[in-house]
């Protein structure tokens, strides 16, 4: 029969497993690297098999330990939203709530919602994960999410936002130099801005005009912010969310005939409707985002 191991212990070994070595853990938890040999080892003497073995590039995970990693990200995920919820308290309306969104609305569209938000509420706290992946929302990874695809688990809460459309821009500096693009024919032969590897943008965009198959780009990125920037800065022609392009007014819209729509979600679990700071960040992020769509 297994001891059941301290919770820490499993910390500890997520910590191993990102880090490669017992120093680069106790550095990303502020714990001495004895202290981490410790838990390694309690927690192998309590399940009964080993978790490492040393080699020259570090400490190599064995079967059992790969085996527990999503295991010890479910534990690190329920902790953090038991401490959001714990943070709550009794009065008033306070505490954590967490937030995912992709990189270009975590950073661009949501801060001054966030900010009107707190200014509401100054007991909440936020935790912003701007990032392209998704966060689990059922793990509880996140409390409220921003999506672009309607939801299809049943035990998430969501609104329709609205439709969020996409096109070509480039700054006015640029067109002085290149001239505009009147035709796909003649957007080829721009020097135009994209991603270095396929996303579902792109895959939409070439299955809806095939003749944008095979562009190559000028400059590309795997970060969604830098693409938005090389815009902006005149590199080249890509592509603007509409809202946040006419917030800049040197930028021009090309070819306005190609777009894209994005279907915009605010979700959360179900279970979080009656957390009050769940409810007012949900509501805020609706009607901040309404107001940016319109």
């Amino acid at each position: 029969m297994i001891n059941e191991p301290n919770w820490d212990y499993y910390r500890t070994l997520l910590a191993v497993l990102r880090q490669g070595s017992l120093s680069g853990a106790a550095r990303d938890l502020g714990l001495t690297q004895p202290t981490i040999g410790r838990h390694v080892e309690a927690l192998e003497k309590a399940l009964g098999t080993e978790l490492f073995t040393r080699s020259q590039q570090g400490l190599l995970p064995t079967d059992a330990a790969l085996a527990l990693k999503p295991y010890a990200e479910m534990l690190e995920s329920t902790t953090a939203a038991l401490l959001r919820a714990a943070s709550g308290g009794n009065e008033g309306i306070g505490g954590t709530v967490r937030i995912s969104a992709s990189e270009v609305v975590g950073v661009e569209i949501l801060p001054p919602i966030l900010a009107k938000l707190q200014r509401a509420h100054p007991g909440l706290t936020i935790e912003l994960s701007a990032s392209d992946n998704l966060e689990d929302l059922l793990q509880r990874e996140a409390d409220i999410a921003v999506r672009m695809v309607e939801p299809s688990q049943d035990a998430l809460l969501a609104r329709h936002i609205g439709t969020i459309r996409l096109g070509f821009f480039a700054h006015r500096d640029y067109l002085e130099q290149y001239g505009e693009p009147r035709s796909v024919e003649e957007l080829r032969s721009h020097r135009l801005i994209g991603f270095d590897r396929q996303t579902a943008y792109t895959r939409l965009m070439t299955k809806r005009y095939p003749m944008l198959d095979g562009i190559s780009f000028a400059f590309r990125s795997d970060h969604s912010i830098a693409l938005l920037n090389a815009v902006r800065c005149g590199l080249g022609v890509g592509f603007f969310q509409n809202p946040l392009a006419k917030q800049d007014a040197d930028l021009i819209h090309l070819l306005p005939e190609i777009s894209i729509s994005l279907e915009t979600w605010v979700v959360m679990h179900e279970n979080l409707k009656s957390s009050p700071r769940c409810r007012v960040a949900f509501d805020a992020l609706v009607e901040g985002l309404k107001d940016y769509i319109a």
